[in-house]
C-alpha cells in the first residue's frame, strides 16, 4: 500500500494519458427539506378541500332537512351563495373574482347578475369617479364635516351624509334617467324627437316644478365633468359598446331649454351620468343608488380629513355670524292683573 502522501500526490497530479484522475460523483444529494415542505403543503391543502367538504355536508345535513326549510327560505337570494369555506357572488367563486374583477366591475356583477361586457365596466366606473365630491358647498359633504365635529364615528358620519341625498340632493341623476325614459317611450310610440321632448318636458314641469333635473348648474356656468362624460359615451358609442340613444335625447332636451334664452342651460354631472345609466341599461332608481356609492367616497374622505383637523361643534356658519331671525320684536311679558 502507497503511503498516504504518495496518494494525495497522486490525486493532485496532472492526469496522464495512462492514468486519469478519479472525478467526483456529479450525484445531488436530495433536498429533504424541500421535500418534507412540498409534501407538506400537497397534505395540507388536501386536507383543507377534505376538511371544507366535510364542513359543507354537515351543513347540508343539519341546515337542509325537511324540517329546516321555513328557515332557510326565510331570506331568498340570487347574488350570494355561503357554506363552510365557501363563498360564491353570482355562482362565481369568491377566490376566482379577487385581484381580476375591478370594484365597478364586481357593482355591475351584484346589481345585474352577470360581468360586464367590454368596455362597459369601464364606462360606469367614468360615471362612478365623476360624482365623488363637490366640496362642502354639497350639503351631503358639510354634514359629514360636521358630524365628524361631534365626536361621533365615521360610520356615523357617513350615515348622517348619505340620508340627505333625496330627490333635490342626489335624486338628480334618477329622475333624468326618468325623463329620457319617457322621451323615448314617446318616440317608440310614434312622435318625433322634438315633440317627444317638448311633451316630456311638459309632464316634468307638472310634476317635478319648472327645474329640470340634469340640466344647469348653480355654480358652474358649464359643467366640466359633463362634456368629459358625453365624451366618453361617443367613444363608446363609436366601439359598440353601447347605441348612443339616450346621449341623443339628452342633447336634444338641452337644445330645448335652451331654445329663446339668451343663456342655455347646459348638461350638468347628474345629466351626463344618467345617460351613462340609461345607456348601459341601469333603471332609473339605481342611478339614486348608484351615485349614493359614489358620493360616500368623498363623503368619507371629508369626514376622515375632519377628523384628523379637530374642531368641536362646528356649525353650517361660523360662530361669529349669526342667522337672520324674522320673528316678532323684543316685548315684555304682559303684566297679570292682581285680585
Amino acid at each position: 500500500m502507497r503511503p498516504a502522501s504518495a496518494a494525495i500526490s497522486a490525486w493532485c497530479a496532472p492526469a496522464s494519458s495512462s492514468t486519469a484522475r478519479p472525478r467526483p460523483s456529479t450525484r445531488r444529494r436530495p433536498n429533504w427539506a424541500s421535500i418534507r415542505a412540498r409534501s407538506w403543503a400537497t397534505w395540507a391543502t388536501a386536507t383543507q378541500i377534505s376538511t371544507n367538504s366535510a364542513r359543507s355536508a354537515r351543513y347540508e345535513q343539519r341546515y337542509e332537512r325537511p324540517d329546516q326549510r321555513l328557515s332557510q327560505d326565510w331570506w331568498r337570494t340570487e347574488i350570494i351563495d355561503m357554506r363552510p369555506g365557501e363563498i360564491r357572488y353570482r355562482g362565481y367563486p369568491i377566490e376566482q373574482l379577487i385581484g381580476r374583477v375591478s370594484f365597478a366591475q364586481m357593482i355591475w356583477l351584484m346589481l345585474r347578475g352577470e360581468l360586464p361586457g367590454p368596455g362597459q365596466g369601464e364606462l360606469l366606473d367614468a360615471a362612478l369617479m365623476a360624482a365623488v365630491d363637490h366640496g362642502p358647498q354639497a350639503p351631503s359633504i358639510a354634514i359629514a364635516r360636521m358630524a365628524a365635529t361631534c365626536g361621533v364615528g365615521l360610520n356615523n358620519a357617513i350615515a348622517s351624509a348619505v340620508n340627505v341625498l333625496g330627490d333635490v340632493h342626489g335624486g338628480a341623476g334618477e329622475q333624468a334617467v326618468a325623463l329620457y325614459e319617457d322621451v323615448a317611450a314617446r318616440v317608440d310610440a310614434g312622435d318625433t324627437t322634438e315633440d317627444a321632448v317638448a311633451a316630456a318636458l311638459q309632464h316634468y314641469r307638472d310634476h317635478h316644478g319648472k327645474f329640470v333635473s340634469g340640466f344647469g348648474h348653480r355654480f358652474h356656468p358649464v359643467d366640466p365633468r359633463a362634456p368629459r362624460l358625453l365624451a366618453l359615451v361617443d367613444q363608446a358609442v363609436a366601439n359598440g359598446v353601447v347605441e348612443g340613444r339616450y346621449a341623443a335625447i339628452a342633447r336634444a332636451i338641452e337644445q330645448a331649454l335652451a331654445a329663446g334664452r339668451s343663456k342655455p342651460i347646459p348638461m350638468n354631472i347628474d345629466g351626463a351620468t344618467a345617460v351613462i345609466y340609461a345607456e348601459l341599461g341601469f333603471p332609473a332608481p339605481l342611478a339614486r343608488g348608484l351615485f349614493c356609492l359614489s358620493r360616500s367616497v368623498g363623503i368619507l374622505a371629508h369626514a376622515w380629513e375632519q377628523t384628523n383637523q379637530g374642531g368641536r361643534n362646528k356649525g353650517p356658519i361660523p360662530r361669529q355670524f349669526l342667522w337672520t331671525y324674522e320673528g316678532t320684536p323684543q316685548r315684555d311679558e304682559p303684566a297679570v292683573p292682581q285680585r
